[in-house]
């Protein structure tokens, strides 16, 4: 019975790490594609023209969504602290 749960938990960590680094990562991911089109039609290879887009995106995204992300990360954890009394009986 302790092997499943554990096996939940990890499988609910893998969704909750999945849900919280999605808003971030796919729009960097759809800015790097973009900038690298731009620099491959425009023969331009400088790095920071590809860099400094991205970290203003995830700046952006953090300021969107950096709350519910941290709300969503909050109730996992709690979820968690309020299983142990469970599992030590």
């Amino acid at each position: 019975m302790e092997a499943d749960y554990f096996i939940g938990v990890a499988q609910q960590a893998l969704w909750i790490l999945a849900l919280a680094s999605a808003p971030i990562l796919i729009p960097v991911l759809v800015i790097g594609v973009l900038l690298g089109m731009v620099q491959a039609a425009t023969s331009i290879n400088e790095q920071t023209l590809s860099f400094i887009p991205k970290i203003i995106v995830v700046g952006a995204m953090l300021a969107l969504f950096g709350g519910s992300i941290m709300v969503l990360i909050a109730d996992f954890t709690r979820e968690i602290f309020e299983r142990i009394p469970d599992l030590l009986q």
